[in-house]
């Protein structure tokens, strides 16, 4: 288990500071980085990158002291599979690894990197499946997409353990402040006005 000079695991480093700061920057471009770097958010999600310049990208969000998750399904010339994530353990100083896919992120933990399940959910069918796919994976936190249905969100808190971030279509601070108050214990948007309220 990796752990930093503090004594404490990536997975721990996460969870402290969304705690604090509930807020995920989702970064899709080289604009939004700049805004998130400039942001008092602490933990970013990486949705965009190639294997040509992820290790720049990592080190400038690190060099900015930000905590960097990054979505391994979204980075052009990196495939999907365990390798990959070794890859950017090694290459990059990346802090955790998001994916819809249960293997990569097994893989994540594997490599002591703090571990994000994206799951889809649209249906009740959805819903019942997301179990399954939880105990594949065996994830950190699991990030909800929509994330702006409350109810929604009660259930899971309900029905399983894993910390629930809530993602996708949150776009207003009403959408934050719902999904906190339902039980997510962290919010993650793209929307640069919801950073800064």
């Amino acid at each position: 288990m990796t752990v930093d000079r503090t004594g404490r695991t990536r997975e721990t480093t996460v969870l402290e500071s969304l705690q604090s700061d509930p807020v995920i920057a989702s970064v899709k471009d080289e604009t939004a980085l700049s805004a998130a770097l400039a942001s008092e958010h602490e933990v970013l999600f990486l949705l965009y990158g190639s294997l040509i310049d992820i290790e720049q990208t990592v080190e400038r969000c690190k060099a900015a002291g930000k905590i960097v998750l990054v979505n391994l399904d979204f980075i052009d010339g990196l495939s999907s599979q365990d390798i990959a994530v070794e890859w950017l353990k090694s290459h990059t100083g990346v802090d955790g690894i998001l994916s819809s896919r249960p293997s990569v992120v097994r893989a994540a933990r594997r490599a002591d990197l703090a571990a994000v399940q994206r799951y889809f959910l649209v249906d009740s069918i959805s819903y019942h499946q997301l179990e399954r796919v939880l105990k594949q994976g065996d994830p950190h936190f699991v990030e909800i997409l929509p994330g702006c249905i409350p109810r929604v969100i009660e259930w899971l808190r309900t029905d399983f353990s894993t910390p629930v971030i809530a993602g996708g279509l949150v776009c207003e601070r009403g959408d934050v402040i719902a999904a906190l108050g339902a039980g997510a214990l962290a919010v993650a948007t793209s929307d640069q006005l919801v950073w800064d309220m």
